[in-house]
């Protein structure tokens, strides 16, 4: 067990519900600081986005903040200073894509990836059916690799998923790409009851959930949930305090629900 399933397994075996706080490195605002007020905030690891300039799987949010980022410098490595940098107590998962990985080759980034405490690696386009050398590398270094599962996705794969996987499965919650939403989309449900029967790992509900009252309704039947372009669109209205105190209220409003 990974040091990220640990964490996400100690809060359920509590009878709680895991919160996971989504932020995009190398902006100014996304510092060691920030990362130890998510922690203190209540967050069961913390997700750190590395900007890439082709974020398919992201929505307008998060792609401006991916952006700003690059244009103030961020850099694959910089990013993982930053992790290594705060040290937190709770685990970090970075979140790329394929290509920064494929471009210094999968053991360098593993090897840097370890070096800097990260505790798992979100990778949204690299799909099961072609990821076998990287689990088995990941696995090898004790860091999880958590694959995306997505509504419409069939039985084989959702099973493949959830064998590939380690640390948690990151269950989209809606057809498109992240950003915030009016209601969470009964698509979900659908995804996480599909693969409570093929898997025992926590079963985490990402994308689109926008407010604490949709956080506390995936959890009555998800295992927690991943929260990003809510918070962030906070930090780039440079509203700190706000996002804190969003972060607060979601992490009250999954405890509730638990």
């Amino acid at each position: 067990m990974t040091g990220l399933e640990g964490a996400l397994r100690g809060r359920l075996a509590v009878g709680g519900k895991a919160f996971l706080p989504y932020v995009t490195g190398g902006l100014p605002e996304v510092d060691v600081t920030l990362l130890h007020e998510l922690a203190e905030a209540g967050a069961d690891a913390i997700e750190v986005g590395i900007p890439f300039s082709d974020p398919v799987m992201d929505g307008p949010v998060i792609q401006d903040a991916s952006r700003l980022a690059l244009e103030a410098g961020a850099t694959l490595e910089g990013v993982l200073d930053l992790v290594a940098a705060a040290a937190p107590a709770t685990p970090v998962a970075v979140m790329t894509y394929l290509n920064p990985v494929l471009a210094i080759g999968e053991d360098a980034f593993l090897e840097r990836a370890v070096a800097a405490g990260v505790a798992g690696v979100i990778v949204p386009d690299l799909p099961v059916d072609e990821g076998e050398e990287w689990t088995a590398r990941c696995r090898a270094r004790d860091v999880a690799s958590v694959y995306l599962a997505a509504p419409g996705t069939g039985p084989d794969r959702l099973a493949a998923i959830g064998k590939a996987s380690s640390g948690f499965v990151y269950c989209v919650s809606t057809y498109g790409v992240t950003g915030r939403r009016a209601a969470l989309s009964e698509t979900s449900r659908q995804v996480v009851e599909a693969l409570r029967r093929l898997t025992d790992l926590p079963l985490l509900v990402g994308v689109g959930i926008s407010t604490p009252e949709q956080a506390a309704e995936a959890c009555s039947f998800a295992d927690g949930v991943v929260v990003g372009s809510a918070l962030m669109a906070r930090l780039l209205d440079d509203d700190h305090d706000g996002a804190l105190s969003l972060i607060r209220d979601f992490r009250a409003a999954v405890r509730e629900s638990s």
